[in-house]
């Protein structure tokens, strides 16, 4: 939690291109080599970019840092290989376990700035890490508090749930339908949740995925309701991204922003 001070401005701002509309700005994803997969065991791999055109290295990598894997049963496990390139970055995953998989990238940071005997003062670092790194009584203090979430979904023979937990921190996109079980032309259903409870009034972006192939890639804009839900009807299969952003007296925290991106895979009926 940022701390109550006087005379703080809290601001919430685009901050390396996490929160900014995705009309115009860099998209962050995650990218499995498949999501439906049989067999006692099997192994996938994923990319891990911000690009201009979706899922097309050409731009930055995402880094690693704060990545999550979470297995059938609720198990933690860890990623194979991982690298970072010029353009990406890439890990393994050795499915053993049938089930559902969580891969997520979580990133949460605060930013503040601040006048000291006239001279600007900058730091940036994990929110429980403020309170003795700036100053209680800080001239001009203004803070920003941001967190992102980028996820994905696989699964290794019957899909199971326990994976589909909610974390209960942040924003994020639920789904309700299983991520590994949508298919073109039917209804899905996803949960928008803030801090474990429903985000009533947030945008969902849903955006087709087709590389520099597609002219114009299917996109979609959803409000979700009083109960955080928003149906969505992929017109054709395929990888789509779908992005969410909260901001601004999200869970009565003036200037927190959030944003969860969930990449997903639509297949054919």
């Amino acid at each position: 939690m940022i701390r109550c001070l006087p005379k703080v401005t809290l601001v919430s701002v685009a901050f390396q291109c996490f929160f900014i509309s995705p009309l115009f700005a860099h998209r962050m994803w995650i990218l499995p080599s498949s999501t439906v997969l049989s067999g006692n065991e099997a192994w996938v791999t994923f990319d891990a970019a911000v690009s201009n055109t979706l899922f097309v290295f050409e731009h930055r990598p995402l880094r690693l840092d704060g990545l999550a894997i979470v297995g059938p049963g609720g198990k933690r496990l860890a990623p194979q290989n991982a690298h970072t390139g010029q353009f990406r970055s890439s890990f393994d995953l050795r499915l053993e376990t049938a089930g559902t998989y969580r891969i997520s990238l979580v990133s949460s940071n605060v930013t503040a700035s601040w006048k000291e005997n006239g001279e600007a003062k900058r730091w940036r670092g994990a929110p429980e890490q403020m309170a003795s790194n700036v100053p209680n009584q800080a001239q001009d203090l203004q803070v920003w508090r941001m967190s992102s979430r980028v996820e994905t979904y696989v699964t290794l023979g019957k899909p199971t749930r326990d994976a589909l937990a909610p974390a209960g921190s942040g924003l994020e996109i639920l789904p309700e339908t299983h991520p590994n079980d949508l298919a073109a032309g039917e209804e899905a259903a996803f949960v928008l949740l803030i801090d474990g409870r429903p985000a009533a009034g947030v945008e969902l972006n849903v955006v087709e995925g087709g590389g520099r192939h597609i002219q114009r890639p299917f996109e979609q804009k959803h409000q979700s309701g009083v109960d955080g839900r928003v149906r969505v009807t992929f017109p054709s299969a395929g990888f789509y991204w779908l992005q969410a952003v909260a901001g601004g007296g999200v869970s009565g925290q003036n200037g927190v922003r959030a944003t969860c991106v969930l990449v997903v895979e639509v297949l054919p009926q």
